[in-house]
């Protein structure tokens, strides 16, 4: 029996934009189909990832900004694209809520996770889960709104055992991964979550991505896939695990059990999903030259491309590409800036690329950088050229 229950690309601010999604996207075998409507996934299409975009100001949609055009982008799939949005009032999240149902979309998801000073300061993303009435009702307006699919991000809690326990290693059985969900106080987190969970699906919430930590602990400790595990057991509707994803077998792996959401996984090797595709059924010819390789020593640790060029220079130079034609110029050497922030690691020296990247002011610069680090220190090699500098800042000429 095929228990596949999907892979999610997850919310990233200044990452997960159509540029990103088309960049994966890419990596598939088989084109997706043009005949698949919104909100369904054909067979063809059964284990490419649902894409979340990043997180939408639902005071910024409804005063219609002059960039929401670019957050509000679907493609290159509506049909699997969930649009997150973020906010502390109830009233401005389900007026935003009722203009997105109108757009062609997978869900509408809403942010109760962000930790981000910045965005708990004004009441929104994690402060929700300080008040499960609140929360609960939210989630019922929405589901009056809403015909999409309705999900909710959230993380354990915002603090550790309520703020009593700040001491990350009181629990050496979650740490090292081992399951710790019978013995009192191993899951101190536990019966507040549950029944804010419980909660949410009885307003009508559809799925429930969760990213095991606290607010307070940020990235600072291993997450802790056991709440996810045991949550499952617990409710009726999906719940999608979040956090430590390494590899695409990691991922294949856990995907068994229920959905699986990768973040700076899939910013530093844009490829996974193809790849832990290619782990569920027999990999095919794909377009362009390239193919998602069967697991082997080495298949997840790079692109799965055959072709003359370094495989990562091609990546990066197609993602400035898709960057340049999808984005405004406001937003190109932050998002440019964000992405080789991860997509570094996959190179030589990665830090002094990461800051002669950090240093160029252009896109095309960038790209220039990237092709003469992979010549000089990658090794040599025929590459792929460089788009014109004033196609590359432009952004329509691509």
């Amino acid at each position: 029996m095929n228990r596949f229950t999907g892979y999610y690309l997850a919310p990233m601010a200044e990452l997960s934009h159509r540029a990103l999604r088309e960049l994966i996207e890419g990596f598939f075998a088989v084109p997706p189909s043009p005949s698949a409507g919104p909100g369904t996934v054909n067979d063809g299409e059964r284990y490419r990832p649902v894409y979340y975009t990043e997180m939408i100001s639902a005071p910024g949609l409804l005063a219609r900004g002059p960039f929401e055009k670019w957050y509000l982008d679907s493609g290159p799939c509506a049909q699997r694209l969930v649009y997150q949005l973020v906010g502390a009032d109830g009233d401005q999240l389900a007026a935003a809520a009722a203009l997105l149902d109108r757009r062609d979309c997978l869900g509408i998801d809403i942010n109760m996770g962000c930790a981000a000073p910045a965005i708990t300061r004004t009441g929104a993303g994690i402060r929700w889960m300080e008040n499960q009435d609140r929360a609960g009702r939210l989630i019922r307006t929405l589901r009056r709104i809403t015909t999409k699919r309705l999900s909710v991000k959230i993380r354990l809690g915002p603090k550790i055992n309520g703020g009593r326990d700040r001491n990350p290693r009181r629990f050496p059985a979650e740490e090292a991964g081992t399951p710790a969900v019978n013995g009192p106080g191993e899951l101190p987190l536990w019966e507040p979550l549950l029944r804010f969970c419980r909660r949410l699906e009885e307003e009508g919430a559809d799925l429930i991505a969760l990213h095991p930590r606290t607010g307070e602990e940020k990235f600072k400790r291993r997450a802790r896939w056991d709440y996810v595990e045991r949550l499952r057991g617990e409710l009726r509707i999906p719940v999608a695990g979040n956090g430590d994803i390494a590899s695409a077998e990691e991922m294949a792996r856990k995907a068994a059990a229920g959905p699986v959401m990768a973040g700076r996984l899939a910013v530093r090797r844009p490829w996974v999903f193809a790849q832990a595709a290619g782990l569920a059924e027999p990999p095919g010819p794909g377009p362009e030259g390239f193919r998602v390789e069967p697991p082997g020593d080495g298949a997840f640790e790079s692109p799965p491309f055959t072709g003359g060029a370094d495989p990562r220079e091609e990546t990066a130079l197609r993602f400035l590409e898709l960057l340049a034609r999808h984005q405004p110029p406001e937003f190109h050497l932050s998002r440019a800036r964000r992405f080789f922030h991860y997509y570094c690691d996959n190179f030589t020296w990665a830090e002094f690329l990461r800051n002669q990247l950090n240093r160029e002011e252009t896109l095309a610069g960038m790209g220039r950088i990237i092709s003469g680090h992979c010549r000089s220190v990658e090794g040599p090699g025929p590459g792929l050229p460089v788009p014109p500098a004033a196609a590359m800042d432009g952004g329509e000429g691509l």
